[in-house]
C-alpha cells in the first residue's frame, strides 16, 4: 500500500528530480503568498493564529507528502530502499532536534534546533539525491541462454507414474521450475 501512496515503487532521475523540486518550491511559494494574502487585512497586523487555518494545514500536508514522494522516487532510482532510508532520515532528524534541545551547547546557535551532525547528514542526503548516479536497474543485463526445461515423466525412466505427476502438477505441489 505504501508503495503506491508515496511512490516507493517509481523511479525519478537526477534531472527530473531537480526540476520537480524547483517546480514544487515555486508552487509552495505561490500557495504561501495566496494564504498570506487571504489572511492580510489592511490596517491590521497578521497574527500567527490567522495563518494557521485549514488552508494552511492542507497545504502543509500536501507539500510534505509531495516532498516525501519526490525523495522516495529518487531514492528508489539510486538503488536504495526508501522504506528503510526515509524512516532512518526522520529518526535522525528527530534525535538531532532532541539533542539540540536538551544540550543547547551542542546546537548550531540559539535560533537553531539542530546540531552540526544533523546539518551534515541533511547536506549529505541532499547532495546524494541531486548528484548520485542512477542504480543498476536502469540497464538490465540480458542472459542469452534459455532456461532448461525439466524432464517430464515420459522422458525420465525412474519417474513416478503419469497420474502422480499430473496430480502433483494440478495440486501445485511443486516449487516452480527446477533445473536439473
Amino acid at each position: 500500500m505504501l508503495g503506491f501512496l508515496f511512490g516507493f515503487n517509481a523511479r525519478l532521475g537526477r534531472l527530473h528530480y531537480f526540476l520537480a523540486t524547483i517546480g514544487l518550491a515555486v508552487l509552495m511559494t505561490v500557495v504561501c503568498f495566496v494564504i498570506a494574502g487571504h489572511a492580510y487585512r489592511p490596517g491590521q497586523p497578521i497574527s500567527p493564529a490567522d495563518l494557521m487555518g485549514w488552508p494552511t494545514l492542507i497545504a502543509i500536508a500536501f507539500f510534505a507528502g509531495m516532498s516525501f514522494t519526490l525523495q522516495s522516487m529518487r531514492i528508489r532510482d539510486i538503488g536504495w530502499d526508501p522504506v528503510c532510508v526515509i524512516p532512518m532520515w526522520i529518526a535522525i532528524v528527530v534525535v538531532d532536534k532532541l539533542i539540540a534541545g536538551k544540550i543547547p551547547a551542542w546546537s548550531l546557535g540559539p535560533e537553531h534546533q539542530g546540531t552540526i551532525v544533523g546539518l551534515l547528514f541533511n547536506a549529505a542526503l541532499f547532495l546524494a539525491l541531486l548528484f548520485w548516479p542512477s542504480g543498476d536497474d536502469e540497464e538490465p543485463t540480458f542472459d542469452a541462454t534459455p532456461p532448461r526445461m525439466p524432464e517430464t515423466a515420459s522422458q525420465n525412466s525412474g519417474a513416478a507414474s503419469v497420474a502422480a505427476v499430473r496430480l502433483a502438477r494440478g495440486a501445485g505441489a511443486g516449487f516452480g521450475r527446477r533445473a536439473f
